[in-house]
Parts: C-alpha cells; sequence; structure tokens
C-alpha cells in the first residue's frame, strides 16, 4: 500500500498533467453581471471606431502621394499594428459578454498572449522609431533624406518585427511549460502574464527575471530612445529665437508625446512592480485603457491638428463620392 505522502504526491503530479490541458476562466467583467450589457455597448463602439478610425488613416497614408513619406509610414505601420492589437483581445471579450461563456483553451489562452506581447512590443519599439525620426527631422534637417532613406525605413520595422517576435515567443514558450494547480479563474478580460504567473504552482522566479528583462529590452529601451531623442529635440527648439517658430516646431512632436505618455504610463503601472503587489482592479483598469482606449484615440490625436492629414483623409473622402 501506499503511504500519505506517496498519494498526494501522485495526487498533485495527477492534478498538474489534469490542468496542463484544461481551459482557463476569464473572469474580468463577471462580477458585476448588471453592468455586462453596458460594457458590451461601450467595447463594442469602441472596437468600432478603432477599426474605422485606424483603417481610414491606413488608407489615406496609401492613397495621397504628398504622405508618402517616413514619418506618415511609420504612423500607417502603427495603425496596422493597432488594429490588430486591439483585435487580438475585445472580439473575445465581446464574445464573453454576450455568451456569459467565460472559457478559454490554454493553448488559445497561450497565443492571445503571445500576439498580445507581440504587438505590445511593436508599438514600443515603433514609438521609439518615430520619436527618432522626429529627432532627425527636427535636428539634422540637411541630412534628413539620406539618413531617413527607404531602405533605412524599411530595416527599422523589419527589425521591431523580428525582435518583438523572438521576445514574446521565448516568453510563451517558458509559459508553456508551467504548471496551474489551484484554480483556473484569471481575474482578467484576457490572457495577460502577471495574471498567469499569480496562478502558476511551478518556480517562476526565473520567469520574472526572464520577463524584467525583456521588460527591460522591449519597454525601457525604447523610452530611453524617446527620452534622448526629445532631450535633443528640445534643446534645438530653444535654440530658435522667434516664439512663432518654437511653437511650429514644438506643435510636430505634440502629437506623438501624447501618444507616448498615454501609452508608457499605463503600460508602467501594470507591468513594472512586483508579482507580489499586482492588483487585478488596477490591472484590468490600465489594460483598458492601452488595448482599447489608446488605439481608439489614436487616429484622432495624429489628424486632428495635422493639416496634411485632414487634407488626405478629405480627398479620400471625396474621390469615394465621386467613384460612387
Amino acid at each position: 500500500m501506499k503511504s500519505d505522502s506517496e498519494r498526494k504526491t501522485a495526487d498533485k503530479k495527477e492534478t498538474r498533467n489534469q490542468t496542463a490541458i484544461s481551459d482557463f476562466l476569464l473572469m474580468g467583467f463577471s462580477e458585476h453581471p448588471e453592468q455586462q450589457p453596458l460594457l458590451f455597448t461601450l467595447f463594442l463602439g469602441m472596437y468600432l471606431v478603432t477599426l474605422f478610425g485606424n483603417v481610414l488613416i491606413i488608407l489615406a497614408i496609401g492613397s495621397d502621394e504628398h504622405l508618402h513619406t517616413p514619418m506618415y509610414f511609420f504612423l500607417a505601420n502603427l495603425s496596422f499594428i493597432d488594429t490588430c492589437f486591439t483585435s487580438t483581445i475585445v472580439p473575445k471579450v465581446l464574445t464573453n459578454i454576450q455568451t456569459q461563456h467565460h472559457t478559454i483553451s490554454h493553448a488559445g489562452c497561450l497565443l492571445q498572449m503571445y500576439f498580445f506581447m507581440v504587438l505590445a512590443m511593436l508599438d514600443d519599439f515603433l514609438l521609439a522609431v518615430m520619436a527618432y525620426d522626429r529627432y532627425v527631422a527636427i535636428c539634422l534637417p540637411l541630412h534628413y533624406i539620406t539618413i531617413m532613406c527607404p531602405q533605412r525605413c524599411l530595416f527599422l520595422v523589419v527589425t521591431s518585427w523580428l525582435c518583438s517576435n523572438l521576445l514574446a515567443l521565448s516568453l510563451t514558450l517558458q509559459m508553456a511549460q508551467a504548471s496551474f494547480c489551484a484554480s483556473h479563474s484569471i481575474p482578467h478580460f484576457f490572457c495577460d502574464l502577471l495574471p498567469l504567473l499569480k496562478l502558476s504552482c511551478s518556480d517562476t522566479q526565473t520567469f520574472q527575471l526572464m520577463m524584467f528583462a525583456e521588460a527591460a529590452v522591449s519597454g525601457v529601451v525604447p523610452l530611453t530612445c524617446v527620452l534622448v531623442s526629445y532631450a535633443h529635440i528640445t534643446h534645438t527648439i530653444l535654440k530658435i529665437p522667434s516664439t512663432e517658430g518654437k511653437h511650429k516646431v514644438f506643435s510636430t512632436c505634440g502629437s506623438h508625446l501624447t501618444v507616448v505618455t498615454l501609452f508608457y504610463g499605463t503600460v508602467f503601472l501594470v507591468y513594472f512592480q512586483p508579482s507580489s503587489s499586482y492588483s487585478a482592479d488596477t490591472g484590468i483598469v490600465a489594460s483598458i485603457v492601452y488595448t482599447m482606449v489608446t488605439p481608439m484615440l489614436n487616429p484622432f490625436i495624429y489628424s486632428l491638428r495635422n493639416k496634411d492629414m485632414k487634407g488626405a483623409l478629405w480627398r479620400l473622402k471625396t474621390g469615394y463620392i465621386q467613384i460612387r
């Protein structure tokens, strides 16, 4: 006969084997069922506005030769990434709210987490690239065409894609090996690293070190590039004698600075803290901001005060009316 300790060990192994292939429950909005119709309407509206706004930006830039410049090439890429980013999260959220079916398979959870991380890291890298583009345009205008040639712009975007995929893949593969022996209820509305890490009964110390190292590469390094670029830009602007000239140059960076502040502010609030102090409510609110609100606002932020962008959108609209 087996001893009690042997039976417990066997039961634990059996539990690990079972939970390795089981589903997770996404419980982010389940505590307040009376609010779910309102949340469904709100999230659906935000999602449609996000799709419409970002697709319009891509079409306007692609159809207008005046906007075939590095700045708008990067903006079109950002709009594409934002469209994919929010589409990775919101459709599943809407389905869960509408059907009250909160399950997601283990494989589906890992896949959602992978695409979420890839696109979030791409946002980080692309915001840094856009800051560098502004730096070259303002601080090195005579060399702009040479430095920001089409080949270099393409290289920067492709490198961002490759780095994001490699970093996200390594974390996803590491998470795929984790065991989940306790509750399978994720107190979040999508599969994210920190909530999954809280559920794991594996030794996560190595994984946490790996996660913070990759967060430094994909978050701190791009943000440092942004800060250094704007430090040089500010220094250049201060040397401009006229107030009108300073305002004109600085206004070209205002939209990008707004997006950077909104994105990094919420990301740092969620991820740059120890997992032991992680708050589910704080994580949910901040995650709504950078998965739904920021992608929805970006097209408006970049186009409302941009005469070239508004002109391209107007020409796109009039061209569509003429075709009809």
